[in-house]
């Protein structure tokens, strides 16, 4: 019988450390291989996004759609469905609620990254965009890394206040600020997360800064200026989810940096690099990879509490 979760019930087969911990496994998995994902464009500037990914036991495919018109409207801008396979059987085992999936796996992925590269993991965290993603990044930070004082930096006053609001129920220091790039030079951790349809960060960060850079997936997006991404490249080091963020990369390749010489989150996962000196910019554009760990953990999670039951 199919599990198929809603969001909520999602959100709960993926615990923040638990993902954290699987994604930074999948590493060590030589039977993981990931294809291409495929992307079909729509009318409106909208996409369809076709991403596979598979191991020994569990295939998985994550079907979304991604609408940039919807912002603002209150329809969601990522829309679809992760659909988990058992490859023994064939058997449809798992449906797991697509936008859920994309913003806890991404966050974790930012948090792994801060972990590996940070000098810095205390805070302040500055959020830029206060919308899925920035509440996600919240909750990761605040939950993995404990962090415990937040700045949120967003266009929509409304929804930074709302952030604002959810981080003190958190138990968090939490404050709006007006100008992002004014309040990166109290932040050593920072992430961009908006629609990136426009720069939003372009100050010189602090020599021991860590930036997250995740609202821009495609060559066409950016959220950081080609300046400050030349200055991350020049007097730190810039590194990549994967390697297909050296084609998709929209912020970087604006930048005209040679990303061929840019090392990946799997490298430092597998090799166990040094914390590196200087600034440090992590750019993250999605894999399928992300989204298989989190159908793994949620297949455990489900499979645990059934056990749990029998008791």
């Amino acid at each position: 019988m199919t599990a198929m979760l809603d969001a909520l019930q999602t959100a709960v087969r993926l615990p923040w450390i638990g993902l954290v911990a699987e994604i930074a496994l999948l590493f060590q998995d030589s039977s993981v291989n990931i294809s291409k994902r495929l992307v079909q464009p729509l009318g409106g500037g909208a996409s369809l996004f076709v991403m596979p990914a598979i191991d020994n036991c569990t295939a998985i495919t994550k079907l979304i759609t991604f609408t940039p018109a919807n912002a603002g409207t209150g329809r969601p801008t990522i829309q679809g469905d992760v659909l988990v396979f058992d490859i023994a059987t064939g058997q449809r085992r798992l449906v797991l609620d697509g936008p859920t999936v994309t913003a806890r796996r991404t966050a974790a992925v930012s948090v792994l990254a801060a972990q590996r590269l940070a000098q810095n993991t205390q805070g302040p965290l500055l959020i830029v965009g206060a919308g899925v993603q920035g509440k996600a990044h919240l909750e990761a930070f605040a939950t993995v890394l404990g962090i415990r004082q937040v700045m949120i930096a967003s266009r929509g006053t409304q929804s930074a206040e709302r952030l604002v609001q959810h981080a003190r129920s958190l138990g968090l220091n939490a404050q709006v600020v007006p100008d992002a790039n004014a309040a990166l030079a109290s932040c050593p951790l920072a992430v961009t997360c908006t629609p990136a349809n426009s720069i939003v960060l372009n100050a010189i960060p602090r020599e021991d800064a860590f930036i997250s850079a995740v609202g821009a997936f495609t060559p066409s997006m950016a959220e950081l200026s080609p300046s400050l991404c030349q200055h991350m490249a020049e007097e730190g080091t810039v590194w990549l989810d994967t390697a297909d963020a050296r084609h998709e990369a929209g912020d970087l390749l604006h930048s005209g940096l040679n990303m061929h010489t840019m090392r990946t989150l799997g490298d430092v996962v597998r090799h166990g690099m040094p914390i590196p000196t200087g600034p440090v910019l992590f750019k993250s554009c999605g894999w399928a990879g992300w989204d298989l760990a989190a159908a793994r953990l949620a297949l455990f999670q489900i499979q645990d509490s059934q056990s749990k039951a029998l008791v």
